[in-house]
């Protein structure tokens, strides 16, 4: 059974929106996309991720979660965030063992 993105209290909409997504792919495809974001501009916020990759921003701050539930990614040190001017708190990637890790 697919884990679908949609709390119980969600409306009905919400959940033909969650199986839609997941059923397609395309929620496998966004989190590719944003996995590949964060190994490339490491330590940014999600907004950040979001304007340096041209996403969606909301599409990243979803992704994410499930990013480091899945192991792909894990927080960095919150800092002020460029574009927000806001304390937020930064994505790295989770290296294999053999990878070295790229200055933010």
């Amino acid at each position: 059974m697919a884990n679908y993105p949609a709390r119980n209290t969600d409306p009905d909409t919400s959940h033909e929106a969650a199986r839609h997504i997941v059923d397609s792919g395309a929620r496998k495809a966004q989190q590719q996309r944003v996995a590949a974001a964060v190994r490339q501009h490491p330590g940014l916020t999600s907004r950040e991720l979001a304007d340096a990759a041209g996403m969606d921003r909301h599409m990243v701050a979803r992704r994410l979660p499930e990013l480091e539930a899945d192991g792909v990614v894990v927080h960095g040190a919150p800092r002020k965030c460029r574009i927000s001017d806001m304390r937020c708190q930064t994505w790295l990637p989770v290296l294999d063992h053999d990878e070295t890790p790229l200055a933010a």
